[in-house]
């Protein structure tokens, strides 16, 4: 809900759970008075304080009043070079040269239904109410639309910023942050979810120290080493107590998300496009758009904050070509590499199919002249020498199995060894007269270039209009250097990094579009590029391209605070894990991998009877549960690294639960624990796994006994119904 008190210059936005509010002042700046639990419409400006502080200097309209400084102001979207030397929203180059920009308030308006920004994700949905307020710059002769959507009944408020250029001549934008948000006191802790390759959204937790703490990506991508979400909450706060304030970006690309505690013990949190080698040209009349940014506020812990943004995801940002139960899928990668021909592939379909798997999907090496990762990328023709008969005589085979079929492709690179480098050496990032960056061997398609995405859309369409294929895994496998497209001149190369973004989305749109029968998963070397703006496109991303189920548990509990368990591509792989080489009990990494959207990454062929009866166990029990993993609500119920991790699924009316708990390595003589069960409905007696009840009171409470698993790693589930 929208409130316009014009009298006092308020604009209040109200959810269900909280409120946030904004005062147009008498100098017509426009101040951050309130985000918290909700409240009614008063005037909370009261809560602002004015001093005389030293070198805190004083805008034109305030004359000689130096108790009004925009160093000491809450504001909604900060300048630079005014006089407020925090964190700044947005930087301008004026074509004086100056880098000075002061915001007034002119007007507003109030629209029904969500905002949609062109080219870029964001949430969508009719019941959503848009707020967009006009600040200019007379003098730099910019306009700025501040829009503000508002999901009540999620607690959910989004902001997004439209920079237009009023004047005669080309304006150049140094820094377009999506979200300003200031907080009168600095007690906070910062929560971000840091990583690298393998091992991404580990969560750190730290108290704000004077200055600026701040997390971002300058690799072209989201990154594995950061994601674009972060928190702020109180020194208390838990997962069901304290308060909490989350903060989402809906990008890909290189991102900033920085927060300074300020020499008054206030602080801020600035979040958006990272500046880094960031500079855009906005010529006479025309506008830049930021990325979408997301909040939610929680006064009763993490976990509400969760469930609110999960909620919001699958059913306001998640375009779901195919909603419902996903086919548990079996990935070809571990168990053939690029060595196969069609025997293989349909010998591994064949063991696949009997235990009960629903989608065969071919990875990496059915293209091109694709038999290591030295070349064929790019190259989107099959082999043949592979193939015969190419995906027209394979897939239907599969399907004859009873199974779908689906490909791996890694659209966005090229290899030096491919047909298409051959031809277009000037269709990648490189800068003109060095020898190229590589990585993993490969080289970055231009996808600045329109030319260069209908050649790839051609390619690919050509591939999917071949065979009944109904699933894409889209990779990604390298960091992005020496940006530089020949597509620009060299006044715009600082657009490249945005521009890149865009052509990426601009090409999962028209594969959305066109093909709305198949269901894309996002990937890039795993978690790479795990951010709502990909979710927007691909509705869910292949988790990390670690599978080991130990560290799984970690990284899948970070990823759980702001994206829900139905984006987490999770899989069942052989042991030891290629990556860190640890085994496990098979039991227990199927029990990891149903937290997430289910498959297997093994060969199949090699697994003993014993094995393929756990296996077949497990692919019934998912498909049995699969609405409590994919449509219920999420509770973290441990925490990693402790006598065990545990967690629940619980349906939206509170009458079916899918408890889940890992242990860590055994001891000796381990002492009886209880599992507190949050989530459940207090009165209501349930069931668990057919046999003996309990009140859901006491499983809250006071816990289920937990039997003590002996042996490292073990693991159990508890299905649990009402009666």
């Amino acid at each position: 809900m929208i409130v316009h008190d014009e009298q006092n210059g308020l604009f209040t936005l109200h959810t269900k759970n909280t409120t946030y509010q904004m005062k147009v002042d008498k100098y017509n700046i426009l101040l951050h008075t309130y985000y918290g639990p909700r409240l009614g419409d008063a005037d909370l400006s009261r809560l602002i304080r004015y001093a005389d502080r030293g070198f805190s200097p004083n805008p034109g309209e305030a004359g000689h009043c130096r108790t009004y400084s925009l160093d000491t102001l809450p504001q909604e979207y900060s300048t630079s070079g005014a006089g407020d030397f925090r964190l700044p929203s947005l930087e301008l180059e004026l074509p004086d040269g100056s880098h000075v920009t002061e915001l007034r308030y002119t007007g507003f308006r109030r629209v029904e239904g969500k905002y949609v920004i062109e080219g870029l994700p964001a949430f969508f949905g009719d019941g959503g109410e848009t707020l967009v307020l006009l600040l200019e710059d007379a003098a730099a002769k910019v306009a700025v639309e501040l829009c503000y959507g508002v999901f009540e009944d999620y607690d959910l408020i989004t902001r997004a910023a439209r920079i237009i250029n009023l004047g005669p001549e080309t304006i150049e934008i140094c820094r377009a942050a999506s979200l300003c948000l200031d907080f009168p006191a600095a007690d906070m802790d910062y929560i971000s979810f840091n990583g690298r390759h393998a091992m991404e959204r580990c969560m750190d937790r730290s108290p704000l120290r004077p200055g600026v703490q701040s997390v971002g990506s300058v690799r072209g991508t989201s990154s594995h080493q950061h994601n674009p979400f972060v928190m702020l909450c109180s020194r208390d706060a838990g997962e069901e107590h304290g308060l909490c304030y989350g903060a989402m970006l809906l990008y890909s690309g290189n991102f900033e998300a920085g927060v300074e505690r300020s020499q008054f013990e206030t602080c801020r949190l600035v979040m958006g496009i990272n500046p880094y080698h960031f500079r855009y040209s906005i010529r006479p009349g025309k506008g830049f758009t930021t990325p979408e940014a997301a909040l939610v506020f929680s006064n009763c812990g993490f976990g509400n904050m969760s469930r609110q943004f999960h909620r919001a995801i699958m059913e306001h940002l998640r375009r779901d070509n195919r909603p419902g139960r996903k086919p548990v899928l079996v990935n070809s990668w571990e168990a053939a590499y690029f060595d196969f021909d069609s025997e293989k592939l349909l010998e591994l379909a064949g063991q696949a199919a009997e235990l009960g798997i629903e989608l065969f999907v071919l990875d990496d090496g059915w293209f091109g002249r694709r038999n290591s990762d030295l070349g064929g990328l790019g190259d989107w023709w099959v082999n043949r020498e592979k193939l015969p008969g190419g995906l027209e005589a394979l897939v239907p085979k599969i399907n004859a199995l009873g199974m779908e079929f689906g490909l791996w492709i890694e659209p966005e690179m090229v290899s030096e060894d491919s047909e298409l480098y051959r031809q277009h050496p000037d269709w990648v990032l490189c800068t003109p007269g060095r020898e190229p960056v590589r990585g993993r061997s490969q080289l970055v398609l231009d996808f600045t270039r329109e030319e260069v995405r209908d050649h790839i859309y051609r390619e690919i369409s050509r591939v999917l209009s071949s065979a009944n294929i109904s699933y894409l895994k889209w990779d990604m496998n390298r960091s992005l250097t020496q940006v530089w497209s020949a597509g620009l001149p060299a006044q715009r190369q600082g657009e490249v990094y945005h521009r890149y973004v865009l052509g990426v989305y601009e090409l999962l749109e028209r594969f959305h579009r066109d093909y709305p029968g198949i269901l894309i998963e996002g990937c890039s070397g795993g978690g790479g590029r795990f951010d709502a703006g990909m979710l927007y496109y691909t509705p869910q991303i292949w988790c990390s391209d670690n599978t080991d189920a130990i560290d799984r548990l970690s990284i899948q509990y970070g990823t759980s605070f702001a994206y829900p368990p139905c984006t987490m591509g999770a899989h069942v792989s052989a042991v030891p894990n290629e990556i860190n080489r640890r085994s496990t009990p098979l039991e227990t990494r199927g029990t990891v991998a149903m937290a997430g959207v289910f498959g297997y990454e093994m060969d199949l062929c090699k697994t003993s009877p014993e094995e393929r009866e756990i296996i077949a166990r497990q692919i019934c029990r998912y498909k049995e549960w699969w609405d409590l993993v994919e449509q219920g609500d999420y509770y973290r119920l441990s925490t990693p690294g402790e006598a065990f991790t545990a967690w629940a699924h619980i349906s939206r009316d509170k009458r079916r639960a899918l408890v889940s708990l890992v242990t860590g390595p055994t001891h000796a003589a381990p002492p009886f624990m209880n599992l507190r069960i949050s989530g459940l409905e207090p009165g209501l007696n349930y069931r668990i796994n057919g046999a003996e009840s309990f009140p859901g009171d006491l499983l809250m409470y006071a816990g289920y006994p937990l039997p003590l698993l002996l042996g490292d790693y073990q693991s159990m589930q508890l299905y649990m119904e009402a009666e």
